[in-house]
Order: C-alpha cells, then sequence, then structure tokens
C-alpha cells in the first residue's frame, strides 16, 4: 500500500466515524511541514524526510508504511492528549 492509497481509507473510514476525523484532522495539522505556506504546492502536507524518521523511529524501517488501523489508533490516542 503506498500513501495516496492509506489516505483514501483513511478518508473512507473518517467519512463513517466523525470523531475519528477530528482525530485525524488534529494529527494532519501536527505533522504539517512548518512554512508550508512559502512553498508549492501551498498545502499543509508532512516533510517526506519527517515521515520517513517517524516510521524509522515507529516501525524500524524508514520505508515502512503504517496500515490504516494503525494510524487511526495513533489519532484516536493523540486526540487524547
Amino acid at each position: 500500500m503506498r500513501w495516496p492509497r492509506l489516505a483514501l481509507i483513511l478518508a473512507l473510514r473518517a467519512l463513517r466515524d466523525p470523531p475519528l476525523a477530528a482525530a485525524l484532522l488534529r494529527v494532519a495539522w501536527r505533522f504539517r511541514r512548518r512554512r508550508w505556506f512559502r512553498r508549492a504546492p501551498f498545502l499543509p502536507i508532512p516533510d517526506r524526510d519527517y515521515l520517513r524518521w517517524r516510521m524509522l523511529t515507529a516501525y524500524g524501517n524508514a520505508d515502512a508504511m503504517p496500515s490504516a488501523d494503525d494510524v487511526a489508533r495513533y489519532a484516536r490516542w493523540a486526540a487524547r492528549k
């Protein structure tokens, strides 16, 4: 699975579960690139190096792809903080 497919699966889950949607939006905002508004494509998306570091620390492999369940579980956990 690649990142666009993961995003689609999470979006579909978020449609069925509004609290999950709110948690995913909060996590996405936390992961945004600093000064995202100064670089094209002018979207608050995460930096590729930061994502690789997060995958390395979470899974032991910078190229790991989290499952939708892992992302949803993390988002719910992070929203409680």
